[in-house]
């Protein structure tokens, strides 16, 4: 069978269809045609309907799937049917199971277990031995089980000669570490951004300090050792800068956002809404803005969902004693659109396959299909009735959205949202 996009407009700023309206037809899982009023016979599975776009699939560094240890937050099943639906092809996990992702039986059954689903998985294996910080774990061994990066997920490395080890040794596969900056002293006992906001609610503050102390020692680590590192999730105007000021150093350094980073401040949490607590803490709009800044001027090299289900149990608490953690998935597209230009978001979306050793997706004759279709001008609010994700803790709900997805092509097949 065929399928083929009627009239879709293609959005691949890399690509040399960016931003033609054209048919693009699929068979046997690759790209056999792209041009306009392409036949459509009885074999053909035509999707077709007003503002259709179409770009390289999309990929999200940091999704938390639970599976095995915390089903009750979410599956992998359920999980990879709500990426597909959110327009992600490809996501890479965090190792927060249990047992922790920190050996190649464990990267082996998140493997296994996604066999067969839309969207496909990269896990990330654990940094040290049951994310304690303590001893490196089995690198080597869970990059050959499929391993994709190294980090532990939410987890400051207080360690630097380990840090400083870990650097050195995965460059002898070429391994990449990720680092989560956030100097756990510093931050003590706080839930917020330290701020007018915190000091007005009674909230304890975590100061911005707190990343930018250990963004700045783990680029100075990078300097030192060389090799390649990945910062998730920054949050604050001068992380921004410091990744800047490396990489016009030279340094192997990336780094990603998260989309409600770039969609809200520390003023939402009038509401004591649980929801919104997330590590590191929602900052102020000067870093809200800068982070948008660096996502224009590609010092910021990718955007993630940073989705991670948390169960009633834990996010229905006071302020102070929930989980940190939101969902992000079914949002991030719509939520984006209201914040970012598109030809940034789907570059943000799809930078990430390189960033992490993956081959280029291309909308080309020829190429493998894997292609994410959306359209621009709906307008609507993420409500309750629009998570797919078995937990319901979600920072964004009652958001204006622009934007829907309407499907993936991706592991041969067309799979609507």
């Amino acid at each position: 069978m065929t399928t083929l996009f009627k009239s879709a407009k293609i959005i691949d700023p890399q690509g040399k269809y960016h931003g033609q309206v054209v048919d693009v037809a699929i068979t046997d899982g690759r790209i056999s045609a792209i041009g306009n009023a392409l036949p459509v016979d009885e074999n053909t599975q035509c999707i077709e309907q007003n503002d259709l776009h179409l770009s390289p699939g999309w990929w999200d560094s940091s999704v938390v799937l639970c599976e095995p240890g915390y089903e009750d937050a979410e599956t992998i099943a359920n999980g990879l049917q709500t990426a597909a639906a959110s327009g992600f092809t490809e996501v890479m996990v965090q190792p927060n199971t249990f047992p922790v992702a920190d050996n190649q039986a464990v990267i082996q059954l998140i493997r296994q277990k996604a066999v067969g689903q839309p969207t496909s998985v990269y896990p990330i294996g654990a940094l040290t031995l049951g994310s304690e910080g303590t001893a490196l774990a089995e690198l080597y061994d869970m990059q050959q089980a499929g391993a994709i990066a190294f980090g532990d997920y939410k987890k400051n490395m207080s360690n630097a000669n380990l840090m400083k080890i870990a650097l050195q040794y995965v460059q002898d596969f070429n391994g990449l570490v990720m680092a989560f900056c956030q100097e756990d002293k510093i931050k003590g006992n706080g839930v917020v951004n330290e701020g007018i906001t915190s000091t007005r609610l009674g909230l304890k503050g975590i100061p911005n300090l707190a990343e930018e102390l250990m963004v700045a020692r783990n680029l100075y680590l990078l300097e030192y050792t060389g090799g390649r590192m990945h910062i998730p999730t920054i949050s604050t105007a001068k992380s921004v800068e410091l990744i800047r000021e490396a990489k016009a150093k030279g340094l192997q350094v990336s780094c990603s956002v998260a989309v409600h980073h770039l969609v809200l401040n520390d003023t939402v949490l009038e509401t004591f809404d649980s929801n919104l607590k997330v590590s590191p803490p929602l900052r102020s709009e000067t870093d809200r803005l800068a982070l948008i800044a660096g996502i224009l001027d590609n010092t910021i090299d990718c955007i993630t969902s940073d989705h991670h289900p948390v169960d009633i149990e834990h996010k229905k608490l006071e302020f102070d004693l929930a989980q940190n953690g939101t969902i992000g998935l079914e949002s991030a597209f719509g939520a984006l659109l209201t914040v970012l230009p598109l030809d940034s978001i789907i570059q943000k979306l799809t930078a990430g396959r390189l960033l992490f050793g993956q081959p280029k997706v291309s909308i080309e004759v020829g190429a493998p299909a894997n292609l994410t279709a959306f359209s621009t001008q709906d307008e609507w609010t993420f409500e309750r009735a629009n998570i797919r994700s078995k937990s319901k803790n979600a920072a964004l709900l009652g958001q204006k959205m622009k934007g829907k997805v309407i499907g993936i092509f991706h592991n041969q097949r067309y799979t609507t949202a």
